[in-house]
């Protein structure tokens, strides 16, 4: 350990020398010091010789200090830090603000004295790792003052999350014009393993038993807050920020569009801003019982009032509703029926998810609901539980190896036994799909379309006016368009194309006019939406490529395109182009029996083109 000694000098006074055995400033193994002539500073050194493992402090000038009074003070590490934080767009005002307190609490204490710059006295890779092992560890910080509260011990996902803003920051300097560094500090930093059990013992999953008698517990005025968060798995911030307006219909049901929740803003004030990521702005169906509650609620209010508000209105505060409302009934719960789990808010969320799976709901469906940003997120999170799907698993498996095997249950009881149209009943032959000729539907008159005079609402999609009598409809197709096409987009302005045939790719409008002359008639309900499958191939009257087929592609298409729109799980044609090619057709919902489709479709093709004159035998 590094130690204070007193030097008495006669003309120039007292001396403070600190010694200790380890590193000098060169790396050699010796029994270093430095001189200084108050107390304090000799102290401070001295505990930041034992917080850096009895070596020299990086950064630190023989006689001098630290590097910091020789560097450029924006570069320094917390100033650089603060400032990348200001520059970052697309993040909430709490999250700047949190992040700015990350940087403060848990990443100046170490990294403070030291610059973000190449050379003397920069941030280097083993002050990362000793950074993320103190974390892990609960150990202070070197500039930490001795009588500080002993620091918290992070769980490996925590450290992971803070490291990545480290990174974030470091970065920022390498890609800096012109760079300040050459290399990313904290590229290789060892993190500590993260057990995948640490989040499932984080989540409690409720049977229904178990929240039916919370529920009967719960008081009166928060019975209806806790039935919404449960039966939609919606946020706490999402649920307690509903409005009258965001009750809608969904294909003739009832269901609640999520387009808002409760922030904090860089003051800690709360405030209303977008959902937590772009996926969660979502639109959720619920079930006829909750919608007559909501609208119960909604009765006589704003559209843009609060559905739920606290007991002296406004917003309802988390904390409040945690220690009078839901603690209570707990421990109610606990006491009238023998409740074992102490599930927190946040668990109606998870227990919600769990319900679904225990009911085979897809996880594309849970996903989506939940607006989870990734199906990742999904599997990561909740994949613990997928065993209760063993059954249709197996089930499924059995029917794609033998298609005269029944149909699996689980495709009956959701409603999507449809999608096995046009599958092949032959067991284990790849083609032989029977034909189903495409039938043009742009002639056809939309159902729950009218015509009429009536004022329209019109919405511009990728160059087609689609008219609609209901306005919320029309907003929530082009909401849903720009976010199908989000990507797309982002890549025509990337390749340079202007912003206006970019954003002519996206969603116009709606645009209100007073009655509708285009073709067809105004929709009176939200069309279909089906993500459909295409390939296709052109053949020489000869049977040779035209070209190499196109690679299968797939999209979003929506019930106003003719042209892609099917319900079908494959469907396939050949064409006939007046130059003697033939094209071969294939789309579905079903991506391998599309691909099976495809195969029929040019077999089909090649024959077509053995029938035209002069052409020889085509070889498939």
């Amino acid at each position: 350990m590094a130690y204070v000694e007193t030097q008495e000098r006669k003309r120039t006074g007292t001396r403070y020398i600190v010694r200790w055995r380890g590193r000098g400033p060169d790396g050699e193994a010796t029994n270093p010091t430095e001189y200084f002539d108050d107390p304090k500073s000799a102290e401070r050194f001295r505990d930041l010789v034992d917080a850096h493992g009895q070596n020299w402090p990086p950064g630190w000038i023989r006689g001098q200090g630290f590097v910091a009074d020789r560097r450029r003070q924006e570069t320094m590490f917390e100033p650089y830090a603060l400032a990348y934080v200001d520059r970052l767009t697309g993040i909430q005002g709490d999250t700047r603000a949190r992040y700015k307190k990350e940087i403060r609490e848990n990443m100046v204490p170490w990294l403070g004295p030291y610059s973000v710059e190449d050379g003397e006295g920069t941030i280097v890779r083993d002050m990362v790792q000793d950074w993320v092992n103190d974390l892990v560890e609960g150990r202070l910080a070197p500039l930490d003052p001795p009588n500080r509260k002993p620091r918290t011990k992070y769980a490996p996902k925590t450290v992971g999350d803070k490291h990545g803003l480290l990174y974030a920051i470091m970065q920022s300097a390498v890609d800096a014009e012109p760079p300040l560094r050459s290399s990313n500090p904290c590229a290789k930093t060892r993190l500590p393993r993260a057990d995948g059990a640490e989040e499932e013992e984080e989540m409690v999953f409720l049977e229904r038993e178990e929240w039916a008698w919370i529920y009967e517990c719960l008081r009166d005025d928060a019975k209806d807050l806790a039935e919404t968060l449960a039966e939609t798995g919606l946020r706490w911030g999402e649920a307690t920020a509903l409005q009258p307006r965001d009750l809608r219909r969904r294909n003739g049901r009832p269901a609640i569009r999520v387009q808002r929740a409760w922030k904090k803003d860089e003051n800690g004030k709360s405030v209303l801003g977008p959902p937590k990521t772009r996926k969660s702005r979502r639109t959720a169906v619920i079930t006829h019982k909750l919608d007559r509650m909501l609208r119960r609620r909604a009765k006589g209010l704003a559209p843009d009032a609060l559905i739920f508000t606290g007991p002296e209105g406004g917003k309802w505060d988390p904390g409040t509703f945690r220690r009078l409302r839901w603690l209570p009934a707990i421990e109610l719960a606990a006491e009238k029926y023998g409740l074992l789990k102490r599930p927190r808010i946040h668990d109606l969320r998870h227990s919600h998810a769990s319900w679904l799976i225990a009911a085979k709901v897809p996880l594309p469906a849970i996903q989506g609901r939940l607006g989870h940003e990734s199906i990742t997120t999904t599997v990561d999170r909740y994949g613990h539980l997928l065993d209760a799907l063993d059954d249709e698993v197996m089930a499924a498996v059995e029917w794609a190896m033998d298609p005269s095997a029944p149909l699996p249950g689980f495709l009956e009881r959701s409603g999507l036994a449809s999608a096995t149209d046009g599958l092949p009943h032959v067991p284990r032959q790849p083609s032989g799909l029977a034909q189903e000729s495409w039938k043009d539907a742009s002639d056809m008159p939309q159902e729950g379309a009218k015509h009429g005079d009536a004022p329209v609402f019109v919405v511009t999609l990728g160059g087609r006016e689609v008219p609609f009598v209901d306005r919320q409809h029309a907003q929530d197709v082009a909401d849903q368009w720009n976010d199908d096409h989000e990507e797309e987009i982002a890549t025509m302005r990337a390749n340079g194309w202007s912003e206006e045939k970019a954003a002519r790719r996206g969603a116009l409008g709606p645009e209100e006019r007073d009655r509708w002359t285009g073709g067809g008639s105004a929709w009176t309900r939200m069309p279909e939406r089906q993500f459909v499958h295409y390939a296709l191939a052109s053949y020489k009257a000869d049977g040779t490529l035209s070209y190499e087929p196109f690679p299968l592609s797939s999209r979003w298409t929506w019930e106003f395109e003719p042209e892609g729109f099917t319900r079908s799980a494959a469907e396939f044609r050949t064409e006939a182009r007046p130059d003697g090619s033939t094209e071969a057709h294939a789309r579905g919902v079903n991506r391998s029996a599309m691909a099976r489709a495809f195969e029929q479709a040019r077999v089909e093709a090649l024959e077509k083109c053995t029938q035209h004159p002069g052409s020889a035998r085509a070889q498939v």
